[in-house]
């Protein structure tokens, strides 16, 4: 395996790496020829097409396709969505996180997998959940209709199934984090008279703040791209129930391909934001770990 060899600081040599663990220069050119070859085939390739695709028709379409209702629509819903869902996963993972790392307590396994669920669920079978315990057939379906409240089909089902598929993100970036600082620094808080949510406050937040954004913008990304969960209880009603991803699979399927297209480019443009909101978190969080360190 090739070694990895880091930028030497100044006053130093550079770092002398042993033969034997390096590969012969024909074996790593072909190896980054076929990581070059695989990201351009399945990352490349398909964004240069979206792009092309939504342009095909000239920037007049283009900007006529995103100004359309609808597609205004799709886009607030998609946002309200991730706005509702992230800070109220976020809120859960913090708190889980914080009780899995911080207590001992009965049933800290259940937790974790209860947290890891949706990962080994469908979101097709998550949202085909929502709609058998919220729907019109379901034993609580008459009350909300006599009360007019509306789940399923509506605006709350689709943020449910979005949380839901969201669900472990933050957590799952926080657990491995706080399980590596310990708790020290909360113990030597206590001793020094602290309590509760000053602790929390003043100690442990500053300590995860990095990974709880990072969980956050990961949580995100995925609220704003679901289409299998919040497919099943969207309905696809135009205008009210449909997502961007939704959206543009009507386009698609009704063969207005420069508009699905010209939508996906949004939606990809939405996706590389989240990209480098996350590169510029995981700089910040290596510098953080570099002066740490000295």
């Amino acid at each position: 395996m090739a070694g990895i060899v880091t930028s030497p600081r100044a006053g130093e040599s550079s770092p002398v790496v042993p033969k034997h663990l390096t590969e012969p220069r024909i074996v790593r050119g072909i190896l980054i020829g076929a990581a070059l070859l695989m990201v351009g085939i399945i990352i490349v390739l398909p964004l240069l097409t979206v792009i092309t695709q939504a342009l095909s028709k000239g920037w007049e379409a283009y900007l006529s396709a995103l100004r359309e209702p609808e597609a205004l629509a799709a886009l607030r819903l998609t946002l309200l969505t991730a706005a509702i869902a992230v800070p109220l996963n976020s809120l859960f993972g913090l708190a889980a996180a914080w009780a899995l790392t911080k207590f001992r307590f009965r049933g800290k396994n259940v937790l974790v997998t209860l947290i890891d669920l949706p990962f080994a669920v469908s979101p097709v079978v998550s949202g085909l959940i929502y709609v058998l315990l919220f729907g019109a057939q379901s034993f609580i379906g008459p009350w909300l209709a006599a009360h007019n409240i509306k789940i399923i089909f509506a605006a709350p089902g689709i943020v449910l199934a979005t949380m839901f598929v969201t669900f472990p993100f933050v957590a799952r970036e926080l657990i491995p984090l706080m399980e590596s600082q310990g708790v020290q620094d909360e113990e030597a808080a206590v001793i020094l008279g602290a309590r509760g949510w000053r602790v929390f406050r003043k100690v442990t937040l500053p300590n995860i703040k990095w990974g709880l954004l990072y969980g956050m913008i990961l949580c995100n990304a995925r609220a704003m791209g679901e289409f299998g969960a919040v497919s099943v209880v969207s309905g696809h009603i135009r205008g009210e129930t449909n997502t961007l991803p939704l959206h543009i699979e009507i386009l698609y399927n009704e063969y207005q391909f420069a508009a699905a297209f010209a939508v996906a480019s949004l939606l990809m443009l939405l996706a590389v934001a989240t990209l480098i909101a996350k590169s510029l978190l995981e700089i910040r969080i290596a510098g953080g770990s570099r002066k740490h360190e000295h």
